[in-house]
């Protein structure tokens, strides 16, 4: 007897070159609301010299961003999908999300901070972790769920969104140059590690908390008027390198292993009467 047909999705339907567009739509809101509310962050090193510099440059656009994310997920009616998207996979996988936190943790560059004025800081708190909100409803989110409904296999869905994640960071070439290139390839990559966090958890706030995190140890490093690189500023980097060789290494053991029916297992009459 065949399995009944799995339900159609709940809510409305979003197709990949839609999707798109609202990608556009989002990144328009950082990079264009950044432009016009934006302060100039001078010619030192420092990425957010000031709290103004963060609140202006960074938290108020991200934060705008967020709400428009939300916003769309609220007009498609996926917010179940969204939050909760439970596709297992193998246990070792879980080393992804536990060593991401930890080397994040690591990384913080806390001497910077302590340097800082305590507004700065709560501004880049909240920076961030309105990055990790935002770029995971977008990506982890709704990209997600859109080529998942578009029937891609698993691989195939992190392959695209992931893509679409690090395409959107080309954008940062219109402050830091061709860098920003090399940085898209790197941002493919975290968003796959990512889109495993997701599948990890099962929820799409444990991705939110990694990619928050991970963000803050990074931009520690550069912000304040005269900010100093902290040594532990390797370990991301490193671990980034490391991840990328184990997934390569361990892909195919990635999907959990197929369950056998038990009805499958019992004999069959031609079986018994083989004596079997």
């Amino acid at each position: 007897m065949s399995a009944p047909p799995s339900p159609a999705p709940a809510g409305r339907t979003l197709t990949w070159p839609w999707f798109l567009a609202v990608v556009v739509a989002y990144l328009a809101i950082i990079q264009g609301l950044g432009a016009l509310i934006g302060v100039d962050r001078g010619s030192g090193d420092s990425q957010f010299p000031t709290t103004e510099a963060l609140l202006r440059n960074g938290v108020i656009p991200i934060g705008l961003s967020v709400l428009f994310g939300a916003g769309v997920v609220t007009w498609l009616g996926w917010w179940g999908s969204v939050l909760h998207y439970r596709v297992p996979v193998r246990r070792w996988v879980r080393f992804i999300p536990i060593s991401m936190l930890v080397a994040a943790v690591l990384a913080v560059n806390y001497p910077n901070l302590a340097d800082q004025p305590l507004s700065l800081v709560l501004a880049l708190v909240a920076m961030t972790a309105l990055v990790g909100i935002g770029e995971e409803l977008m990506f982890r989110g709704i990209g997600v769920q859109v080529f998942k409904r578009a029937g891609l296999s698993e691989g195939k869905v992190a392959l695209w969104s992931s893509v679409v994640f690090g395409l959107v960071h080309v954008s940062n070439a219109f402050g830091e140059g061709a860098q920003a290139i090399l940085q898209a390839v790197i941002v493919s990559t975290s968003g796959y590690f990512f889109y495993l966090c997701l599948r990890v958890g099962a929820t799409l706030l444990l991705p939110m908390l990694v990619h928050g995190l991970w963000d803050f140890s990074l931009v520690s490093n550069s912000v304040g008027t005269d900010p100093t690189t902290s040594p532990g500023m390797i370990l991301p980097i490193v671990l980034q390198i490391a991840l990328i060789v184990v997934v390569i290494v361990k892909r195919r053991t990635i999907e959990p292993a197929p369950k056998t029916d038990s009805a499958d297992l019992r004999p069959t009459a031609a079986d018994r009467a083989a004596g079997l």
